[in-house]
């Protein structure tokens, strides 16, 4: 299995994003870098398509299978990807709020600590929809990750197409997530217009 290992805080730093996004509370004391000319369209495409990538953690393959199954659905496609990226497991594990990364809600899920609708899930590409309860499994409640988790991510909003219960360790999806409900600065018609070339 192939597995990125850049340095978070440089890919960050390269692609302008705000460490904050991926769950790290550090601030790189190196300014953004610039660009020394100016960008041309294909490359502001590109960037995008790798900030996606990178955020989500999803490799070129995977993306492309994302693309497709976006351009079948109604709607504006770039919205449907969005969606389709927002809705993976290991990102609602992490924007409920049980693991501080979303690296570490990718292991998580793979680890076999989070369910569900009562059943253990152990991909972390699965697709939730609506009306799904993620909880985190009865064996993994007491592990020191996830209460750490907990308590760090008190300061975080859970967003409005989701619903967490921190007490019974469990969150519910209430619908599945817009456009204007991702709070990401990704411009997903330029990801669109780099693959449809």
């Amino acid at each position: 299995m192939a597995i990125d290992r850049t340095p978070v805080l440089k890919r960050c730093r390269q692609l302008g994003i705000d460490p904050v996004v991926m769950g790290i509370n550090k601030t790189s004391n190196r300014e953004p870098k610039r660009r020394r000319r100016q960008e041309s369209e294909y490359g502001m495409q590109l960037r995008e398509k790798q900030k996606a990538k990178f955020i989500y953690g999803v490799l070129e393959k995977q993306f492309r299978r994302y693309y497709v199954l976006a351009m079948k659905r109604e709607g504006i496609t770039g919205d449907n990807l969005m969606s389709l990226l927002e809705c993976r497991l290991d990102n609602v594990v992490f924007r409920l709020g049980f693991a501080r990364t979303r690296k570490e809600a990718r292991q998580t899920v793979r680890h076999g600590h989070i369910t569900v609708n009562g059943r253990r899930v152990d991909i972390p590409s699965y697709q939730v929809k609506t009306g799904d309860v993620i909880a985190v499994a009865e064996k993994a409640r007491d592990l020191l990750p996830i209460k750490e988790a907990l308590i760090a991510s008190e300061h975080m909003a859970v967003p409005a197409w989701l619903e967490v219960d921190i007490e019974k360790l469990k969150g519910t999806v209430l619908q599945l997530p817009t456009r204007d409900q991702i709070d990401l600065d990704i411009d997903a018609q330029l990801i669109v217009e780099l693959y449809s070339k």
